[in-house]
């Protein structure tokens, strides 16, 4: 495995991060904010060449990325899937029972989650409908002390993201949360449910 520069990929981290919260604050609508922080964790985390090591892939895959938020509904039996990059357009608000897979598991226990190889992760189920991804980051939303949702991204490659990716992952997963309640997120998630 490769050693990533933890400076410089904080210093890009910085200026992406204020990019996408600028841009997310100046959105029309809750889905284009949360839209904007969720393409940047794709543009700026993980290892940019986890594909080209033997073990990044499997043969007859390639390297992609998909990013989203996860919203817990307000019944809180689904995670419904939006603001997604990547995703096939089939999954478009995909909705899922609120203890499947990892994102069950970030619910259940309200903490981040870093898979760096998921082939290592017995428990793990493939959401993606295309194929199974390699590597990932799931962050919890909070607001006020409830847990309103996850900020999501993956890679096909294995070890893309790792601990080093976290704590940037983590920001964007709490300003993700802002974003969603300061442009009505509550309200806008009654209507597509």
């Amino acid at each position: 495995m490769t050693e990533r520069d933890v400076h410089a990929l904080r210093a890009e981290a910085l200026a992406t991060f204020a990019e996408a919260t600028r841009a997310a604050n100046d959105a029309p609508d809750v889905e284009s904010a949360l839209g904007h922080l969720t393409a940047a964790t794709q543009e700026v985390l993980g290892d940019k060449k986890a594909h080209l090591r033997p073990d990044g892939l499997r043969a007859g895959e390639r390297q992609f990325m998909v990013s989203g938020v996860f919203l817990i509904t307000s019944d809180r039996q689904h995670n419904l899937l939006v603001a997604a990059h990547g995703f096939p357009p089939e999954q478009h608000h995909l909705r899922i029972p609120i203890d499947l897979g990892l994102p069950g598991w970030v619910v259940q226990y309200q903490r981040p989650l870093v898979l760096a190889n998921t082939d290592e992760d017995p428990d793990y189920q493939q959401i993606l409908k295309t194929s199974r991804m390699g590597s990932g980051l799931l962050g919890p939303m909070f607001w006020r002390g409830r847990m309103l949702g996850q900020l999501l991204t993956a890679a096909q490659a294995r070890h893309t993201y790792g601990p080093i990716d976290l704590d940037i992952f983590m920001c964007f997963a709490h300003v993700a949360a802002a974003v969603y309640m300061a442009h009505g997120g509550p309200e806008w998630l009654r209507t597509l449910e």
